[in-house]
């Protein structure tokens, strides 16, 4: 493991970073400092983005329980997918966004993806007119570089005739000729300056249009179709074509949260969106999604409850149920679904060591807790009944971040006098007859903090 004393990490990410993990949240910026452990599940998620550079398609299910770390493989892979040249698009379901929905639900899913849409150079999302406005850049280039001037006629015959030249394989896709119709219009107000005509059709790009006879009146010319709850997952697809005419590697889509899915109440709705799901599954897998990878997180229940879950949709259950053959204790990263396991001792501790030094250098000083007391640390949140299988390193690192925040800001607390009120109560509960586990780790005889490479 890197040494992170020899890392100088940049204020604001680091600051953000620690806010995040005090809190429970998942950072949008700084994954990597912390990221230990799942080195199996990140190769598997690579080797999907290798398969979309080549022009597939890809669909991946990240499932465990609250606070497990699928949102966080989902931040750190968006990082990793940006460093290596594709574009990304990401959302968060909610009773208000979903795949499929009457009243603008599943648009509402199209348009958070669209505001969060992130390149290399645009990490934070927005990307949308950098996209566009860099390819007309690029296309002007190329042009020049062929010795046509800049200002005459025939640059700006050339230019348009190069942008409708690529987009029209994609005329033959659904949704394909209004797309490229709006994609035109936007070069065109791009190279006349004319705002106005950008920003319209910026927002029928985005989704923002509720009808036809809205849209025609912004953009000035006719479309016969505007992106709603039923075709935005088309338009996805062609935007994972378009990037790819662009110069990118392909288009990753990250959706968390499908356990809001789950929850929806009213059956038939639910099985809507699970139909949408399978449409999905079927294109990726099918080739029908060029240069597209989709990544949903959720929980358990979102997958296997027989009642109300994917596994109560017995087409998506066919698809995704382990094989007979697969029993606990193997791991099977290639299929479509991936179980995130429980972090080992050793893990769990290499991130208590990364987060305390994380913490010295933002606040600048030597935090008053020593190897053994780290460990004690372990020792106690794993001494929790159902803790050995059941921790998360969400709660873990809340717990520990309080411990730092409070050793920090309090010079006369020690360690011992934050812990002392815990051991009580986990002895209290030992003299009432609870049983509590030992830590995984200390039953096989192996861990041992010495042993760690930090």
């Amino acid at each position: 493991m890197t040494d992170n004393n020899t890392q100088k990490i940049p204020k604001r990410i680091l600051a953000s970073l620690l806010a995040s993990v005090s809190a429970g949240v998942v950072p949008r910026a700084g994954a990597p400092y912390i990221a230990i452990g799942r080195e199996d599940e990140i190769a598997a998620l690579l080797s999907d983005l290798e398969l979309v550079n080549e022009g597939g398609g890809s669909m991946r299910f990240l499932i465990g329980r609250y606070g497990s770390g699928k949102s966080f493989l989902i931040q750190l892979m968006r990082g990793y997918a940006l460093e290596r040249g594709f574009v990304t698009a990401d959302c968060d379901l909610s009773p208000e966004r979903r795949l499929y929905g009457t009243g603008g639900s599943g648009v509402a899913t199209y348009r958070e993806l669209m505001k969060n849409l992130a390149t290399k150079s645009s990490p934070d999302g927005g990307a949308l007119p950098k996209l566009i406005a860099r390819h007309i850049s690029e296309l002007r280039i190329s042009l020049s570089e062929k010795g046509i001037e800049s200002d005459s006629p025939a640059f700006y015959q050339s230019l348009e005739a190069a942008i409708l030249e690529e987009l029209r394989d994609m005329e033959f896709l659904v949704g394909g000729f209004d797309f490229a119709k709006v994609i035109t219009g936007y070069f065109r107000a791009y190279n006349s300056d004319d705002e106005d005509k950008k920003s319209a059709c910026l927002r029928w790009l985005r989704g923002e249009y509720a009808t036809k006879t809205e849209a025609q009146s912004s953009l000035g010319f006719r479309v016969s179709s505007i992106i709603c709850d039923e075709n935005w997952y088309d338009f996805l697809k062609l935007w994972a074509a378009f990037v790819r005419r662009m110069g990118y590697r392909g288009l990753v889509v990250f959706i968390d949260e499908c356990v809001n899915l789950y929850k929806i109440t009213h059956r038939v709705s639910r099985e809507n969106n699970y139909e949408k799901i399978l449409s999905m599954f079927n294109d990726t897998l099918q080739g029908r999604a060029p240069g597209l990878d989709l990544i949903l997180g959720g929980t358990p229940q979102f997958l296997e409850d027989t009642r109300r879950g994917l596994f109560g949709y017995e087409a998506l259950r066919s698809r995704l149920c382990d094989s007979r053959f697969m029993t606990e204790g193997y791991k099977n990263l290639i299929g479509p679904v991936i179980r995130l396991r429980r972090l080992s001792d050793d893990e769990l501790f290499a991130l208590i060591v990364r987060v305390t030094k994380l913490h010295g250098q933002n606040y600048n000083w030597e935090p008053r807790i020593s190897t053994a007391e780290m460990t004690e640390f372990l020792r106690i949140c794993l001494s929790r009944a159902g803790a050995d299988s059941m921790i998360t390193p969400r709660e873990m690192l809340r717990d520990y971040m309080t411990v730092l925040n409070i050793l920090y800001q309090n010079e006369n607390v020690r360690f011992a006098d934050l812990t002392g009120q815990v051991t009580l109560k986990t002895a209290a509960d030992e003299e009432t007859g609870k049983q509590v586990p030992p830590p995984q780790s200390a039953e096989k005889g192996k861990f041992d903090p010495e042993d760690l490479d930090l």
